[in-house]
């Protein structure tokens, strides 16, 4: 591995911060200065910065509360990315957005650099159950509530959802379980039905529940009970 790219990896800094460090002399390797940013880190290889060994610690796995007007997305020409969100120090070259929300969708967004793990989460063949909450322009029938729990056919599409759990919490408010990821799909679903959803706030992604104590545009690491869990 590339000494930059190890660095990177080892402290969580972004590989402009690891040249400049390389840059000031601040990084050892087998106890001797190195500045050579492309130098092939080999097994067994002692790397420090600033007199602190670095090791490479594994994936990085984090949780965000989405605020409404940032895109999933690792760039965007137009609006601000939940990435825009992390801190500076956070290296973003190689994360990746497990379960996309819509822009106006706020609520739970897990980040990692595991690409198996989120292949895990999103694929449709793991049914990763997705929690949300909703609140909707018109009571929910139960007519419409008995279509969503049984599985509808959206437009464009060529079979029918998966049924969906449901549970109304008010008048024009209710829970809403899905274990697929189709584009819209929640919002697609209730147009089906004769509806419309005012706003749509994600409260889980399998048992991953969103931190309370997180605020519109925080984040912080997943416990590995949550990183395991999935």
């Amino acid at each position: 591995m590339r000494l930059d790219k190890y660095l990177a990896a080892g402290t969580g800094l972004s590989r402009s911060l690891v040249h400049r460090h390389l840059r000031a002399g601040d990084v050892t390797l087998n106890k001797l200065p190195i500045k050579a940013a492309g130098h092939i880190v080999q097994t067994g290889d002692l790397v420090s910065l600033r007199g602190e060994l670095i090791k490479l610690v594994g994936h990085g796995y984090w949780m965000l509360h989405k605020p409404a007007g940032y895109v999933c997305a690792n760039r965007d020409d137009q609006y601000p990315t939940v990435l825009d969100l992390l801190a500076v120090e956070i290296d973003t070259s190689n994360l990746q957005i497990a379960g996309r929300l819509d822009l106006d969708t706020t609520g739970l967004v897990l980040i990692t650099t595991d690409g198996d793990w989120n292949h895990r989460l999103t694929s449709p063949r793991h049914s990763c159950l997705k929690r949300y909450r909703l609140q909707l322009a018109e009571p929910l029938t139960a007519s419409a509530q008995h279509t969503l729990e049984a599985g509808l056919l959206l437009q464009g599409e060529t079979k029918p959802t998966k049924p969906a759990q449901v549970e109304v919490l008010g008048e024009r408010e209710l829970r809403l379980g899905i274990s697929e990821g189709k584009y819209h799909q929640v919002k697609r679903m209730l147009a089906a039905v004769g509806n419309h959803v005012v706003s749509l706030h994600r409260e889980a992604i399998g048992n991953i529940q969103l931190d309370a104590s997180l605020a519109p545009g925080q984040y912080r690491l997943l416990s590995p009970s949550e990183i395991t869990g999935i």
